[in-house]
């Protein structure tokens, strides 16, 4: 029931390889809406309903899609790259959906990359009890990192030198850069050296950082371990309060982090994905078939068309 023959509709997904939305549309002279129901119609015949079967490592994460907190929450098969399951929102809400397919496929389900979120860890427990958990490097160290700008913050608003106030005002980015990033010409090595020497629980805190990164770089999980207790023990015997409540936050969550060594993932492709949607929503100058947005989100990682807007 639609306007159109087949052989129209495959003239202009061939167009669309090309060229946009609105250029096909006008170099056809139909609406822009009939080109975009034409893709819509070869991506839910394609990727509609993607095949779950196969299924044994995934990475689960939330991404932003627009203004006003809108989220989606996106789970990427690992091996092949593709997404399988495009959920409104975040959190376990947004994988009820998977959670029914996943059953029905049979799929066994070996190992999970997921960030620290209480909500993924119940989600995850409950309908994959016998895959392993396994906490993506990223995000914790991206947890960290915010509680290292938070206490930078704090110090701040506690400094009554304006010495002391100057000196830590603008190092944010230098603390949470690595040190061989860090740029001479800018003098930032000394800024930083400045604002650590002023700072005995910021510069704890700082060089702690790096420590923690060497859980994820050792030969064995046993050396793992031991590295990442070490970490605990330092961060706990420090007295300051966010590395002591961070430590407990690790010392929970350190078999999903020892993991890694069993199942070396992450959602680390996720990102990836993450900057083609970006690219993707530019092009187009937003979605506001939200349908559309999922289709083309399943189907990015066999790119098709050239451009979307």
């Amino acid at each position: 029931r639609v306007s159109y023959t087949k052989a129209f509709a495959r003239y202009a997904l061939e167009l669309s390889r090309l060229m946009t939305i609105k250029d096909v549309a006008c170099h056809l002279g139909i609406s822009w809406d009939v080109i975009k129901e034409i893709q819509k119609q070869d991506l839910r015949r394609r990727f509609g309903k993607p095949k779950l079967k196969r299924l044994r490592q995934i990475a689960i994460d939330e991404i932003s899609v627009g203004k006003g907190h809108r989220y989606v929450t996106l789970v990427l098969d690992l091996e092949s790259g593709a997404v399988v399951h495009v959920g409104e929102g975040k959190g376990g809400d947004a994988l009820r959906d998977f959670w029914k397919r996943l059953r029905a496929s049979g799929a066994k389900v070996e190992a999970v990359a997921t960030d620290m979120s209480p909500a993924y860890i119940e989600a995850v427990k409950e309908h994959l009890p016998g895959a392993t958990l396994v906490f993506d490097r990223f995000h914790v160290m991206k947890l960290f990192n915010d509680k290292l700008s938070d206490l930078r913050r704090e110090l701040y608003r506690e400094a009554t030198d304006m010495q002391h106030k100057q000196v830590l005002k603008g190092t944010r980015w230098l603390l949470l850069k690595r040190p061989e990033n860090l740029d001479p010409k800018r003098d930032e090595m000394r800024r930083l050296d400045e604002a650590l020497r002023l700072n005995q629980s910021l510069a704890t805190a700082y060089y702690l950082k790096e420590d923690l990164a060497e859980a994820w770089e050792q030969d064995d999980r046993e050396s793992a371990e031991a590295s990442l207790l070490d970490w605990i023990h330092q961060a706990e015997g420090s007295g300051i309060r966010m590395l002591m409540k961070f430590a407990r936050t690790l010392r929970c969550h350190a078999q999903g982090i020892l993991a890694y060594y069993d199942y070396p993932i992450s959602t680390g492709p996720l990102e990836g994905t993450n900057n083609k949607i970006k690219t993707m929503k530019r092009q187009a100058y937003g979605f506001r078939d939200q349908e559309f947005l999922k289709l083309k989100i399943y189907g990015i990682h066999e790119t098709k068309y050239a451009l979307v807007g």
